[in-house]
């Protein structure tokens, strides 16, 4: 026996074994049209033969940037079953972090979206002096049109030129926390991430996938499970609340992911109310904290259909926090991300790697066939985040008696007052408990009593006339006096990263400016 014997398939693979499967049902839908099964696959076998073509070769480094789009999505799929290495920049992130990306990506080849991105594309393709080859989805002035090329190459079918030991994706991170940082992800990591989302994730029989996040990021991990059950995709080109509750009354939706900024617009919207919702089984929330108190208003106006996920760029998924546990009777559970997932094991590790006693704080610490490899060109931060042999999530969590993950913060979000620790979520969940905030981000301002004070910055609901001193009295009943922020301020938005997180380095920026710790 050899170690081929243990291969698993690509995740290209397993997307074609589905498109194969189903020919004649409809895999893609969005305003003015829709795509097959067949259809699909037979686009994904054309583009590969153009990229062949043009002299892409295995082990190509290659970005794409496109909205929620059918072309840009098979084109990730012929770039991965081709061999390259796909790295998808993110729709809402700047210029620099573009170039600076396909610069430290070591990326030779581009693929724009014209329509949604044609102008970032033409400054990508003008100033990215290493890019090689630049496609287009679409005529534009500038790179080659890959789907005319596609046409042009006729019918080819999809082939699978990847193997499971091969790298596969190279995803940057969300950088709330600092520097955006590559993770290096082999095929065999990236097709692990369908069957955990399969056996643990609920979905529908018969998928009906509202992708409304980007489908480049998490809420792509959704496409290739729904399509292995046979589901539709229906895309959608950016949020737009009163058409995300439309489309879900309209085409029957069963499944959907959102990021809880999202959820709290849908919760706002004077639609709501007004909108069938019935057919919807299973709403995914995740990639960052949801306010319990708002997550109760969700399951009274929504429905009992809210799941959890956990995971992060280097590993996907970790936890999940279930239909089930979303329950009334046990709101404990409301602060919690979930219990592991079951191809992952999961440790709650101090600094010194020794497991911490239950109910004690440590950091969530993972091993799972979805850990990515490394960060791309980055050996001491790789070192540090795979010591002893885990991968440090830099989460902080408690675990209970059952296994359930309470994460407490981000390790580096962590607020040292007066000699005490105080976590932000802690007091973040107990100011979004009052029925005039909409929003809260807690970090620590230098100050030269306390070196850091706890500062609240705060959105009100609409009509929301809540004061300073009540958020931080309701703080002080709740948490104690050295959790109560010394400081609240009122804003009318707070800043989100690409992702939908708040990003929490922005804000510490302007109180930190010039000081001697780190803004990120």
């Amino acid at each position: 026996m050899t170690n081929q014997l243990y291969d698993a398939p690509t995740g290209t693979s397993l997307v074609f074994r589905a498109l194969r499967r189903f020919p004649d049902r409809t895999a893609f839908a969005w305003d003015g049209g829709s795509l097959s099964y067949a259809g699909t696959l037979a686009l994904i076998g054309r583009m590969q033969a153009a990229m062949a073509a043009a002299g892409l070769k295995h082990g190509t480094h290659i970005a794409l940037l496109s909205a929620n789009r059918v072309e840009g999505w098979c084109a990730g799929v012929a770039a991965g079953a081709l061999g390259l290495v796909t790295t998808w920049l993110h729709p809402l992130g700047s210029i620099d972090d573009h170039l600076e990306q396909i610069d430290d990506g070591d990326m030779d080849a581009l693929v724009v979206d014209v329509p949604a991105y044609g102008d970032r594309g033409g400054h990508l393709a003008a100033r990215a002096s290493r890019l090689k080859t630049v496609f287009t989805l679409g005529k534009a002035a500038f790179g080659v049109d890959l789907l005319a090329a596609a046409e042009k190459a006729g019918e080819t079918s999809a082939r699978d030129l990847a193997n499971a030991d091969d790298y596969a994706i190279l995803g940057y991170t969300g950088g709330t926390t600092g520097k955006s940082k590559g993770a290096i992800r082999r095929h065999r990591s990236a097709a692990a991430i369908t069957p955990a989302i399969l056996a643990d994730f609920e979905l529908p029989k018969d998928p009906r996938y509202l992708a409304v996040a980007p489908i480049t990021h998490v809420a792509g991990t959704k496409v290739t499970p729904a399509l292995t059950l046979g589901g539709t995709i229906h895309l959608m080109k950016g949020f737009d609340p009163a058409k995300v509750l439309a489309t879900i009354e309209r085409e029957r939706i069963n499944l959907t992911l959102l990021v809880p900024t999202m959820i709290y617009v849908l919760l706002d919207h004077p639609q709501l109310d007004k909108t069938d919702l019935s057919s919807l089984e299973l709403l995914l929330y995740g990639a960052s904290p949801m306010s319990p108190t708002r997550l109760v208003e969700g399951l009274e106006r929504i429905g009992p259909v809210f799941s959890q996920l956990y995971g992060q760029t280097e590993c996907y998924p970790i936890s999940v926090l279930r239909k089930a546990d979303h329950d009334a009777k046990r709101p404990e559970l409301f602060a919690s991300c979930g219990a592991p997932v079951a191809g992952v094991q999961v440790k709650l590790l101090d600094d010194d790697l020794s497991e911490v006693a239950m109910g004690q704080a440590g950091e969530i610490c993972v091993r799972s066939p979805c850990t990515i490899e490394s960060y791309w060109k980055r050996p001491e931060q790789t070192a540090e985040a795979f010591k002893g042999g885990w991968l440090h999530t830099g989460d902080i969590a408690r675990a209970d008696e059952r296994g359930y993950l309470y994460i407490v913060d981000r390790k580096k979000d962590m607020i040292v007052t007066g000699g005490f620790n105080v976590f932000p979520r802690e007091v973040e969940d107990a100011l979004t408990s009052h029925p005039d905030v909409a929003m809260a981000a807690v970090i620590g301002v230098p100050d030269p009593k306390w070196g850091e004070a706890v500062t609240a910055l705060i959105v009100r609901k609409p009509g929301g006339t809540v004061e300073a001193e009540a958020l931080m009295r309701l703080v002080k009943d709740r948490k104690g006096s050295q959790q109560a922020p010394k400081r609240v301020e009122f804003v009318d938005e707070l800043p989100l990263t690409a992702v939908g997180k708040v990003d929490k380095k922005v804000l510490r920026r302007k109180y930190w400016q010039g000081k001697d710790r780190m803004v990120g």
